[in-house]
């Protein structure tokens, strides 16, 4: 099976580099690497001109910034694998735990998996009390509409069999995204796994970019797209 990986930058030229390195060397040797410039300002589309262009398979350019669910929207419509997988552009998740992700997709009990960072015993860097609280928040009251017990809707990653990310309109511009699609593959039926992954979280002098503003938005979105756009 052929893996898609789709990464959605915005101003992280200390880090893409490295990003696109780990994912290259990831143990799966069948993948393609696509990624979704949000119209960055801080060097990283030069950097993906100049260094990375030649090698992925392609970088997609917007030509404003839109948002993490505007990049994936692009980015999901280049995809050419039988299975795609979401991979932040900062130094956070792992590639190297794509095979567990993969795992239950392969062995056909799965269309979607889910990788939190809530279980398993993978290692996870100490950082926001208040963060973990609203992560929580959020996963619990999308569970409430979409009966569904996951322990990680805000995680970054989430692999897909292509057939299902596809049939998806993603309407959500920003972070807004992670429970739009919750929902959306939840009403569809889809079989969704979820797996314990590693956490190298960062702080907002690191690069972080997620703030309360998102948390309300991600609300919003959690009522419009479980009750109000059925």
């Amino acid at each position: 099976m052929k893996l898609s990986i789709v990464i959605p930058c915005y101003n992280e030229a200390s880090t893409i580099k490295a990003v696109v390195e780990r994912v290259k060397s990831a143990p799966l040797t069948d993948k393609e690497i696509i990624i979704i410039d949000d119209a960055s300002t801080d060097g990283s589309r030069e950097i993906l001109k100049q260094e990375i262009e030649p090698i992925v398979d392609k970088v997609v350019y917007h030509k404003e910034n839109m948002g993490k669910g505007a990049a994936l929207r692009s980015g999901f419509k280049e995809v050419n694998g039988d299975i795609v997988v979401i991979q932040d552009a900062d130094l956070e998740y792992d590639p190297n735990e794509f095979s567990l992700l993969i795992a239950p997709i392969q062995a056909g009990k799965a269309d979607v998996v889910y990788g939190s960072r809530f279980s398993g015993s993978g290692p996870h860097r100490v950082l926001y009390f208040w963060h973990m609280v609203g992560n929580r928040t959020l996963t619990l009251l999308s569970n409430m509409l979409t009966n569904l017990n996951l322990t990680d809707i805000e995680t970054c990653y989430k692999m897909f069999r292509r057939e299902v990310i596809q049939s998806i309109e993603i309407k959500e511009n920003r972070f807004g995204f992670e429970p739009e699609i919750t929902a959306k593959i939840a009403r569809k039926g889809w079989r969704i796994y979820e797996v314990g992954i590693s956490y190298a979280g960062r702080t907002y002098a690191e690069g972080k970019k997620i703030d309360w503003k998102d948390g309300f938005r991600a609300i919003y979105a959690i009522l419009k797209y479980n009750l109000w756009a059925r």
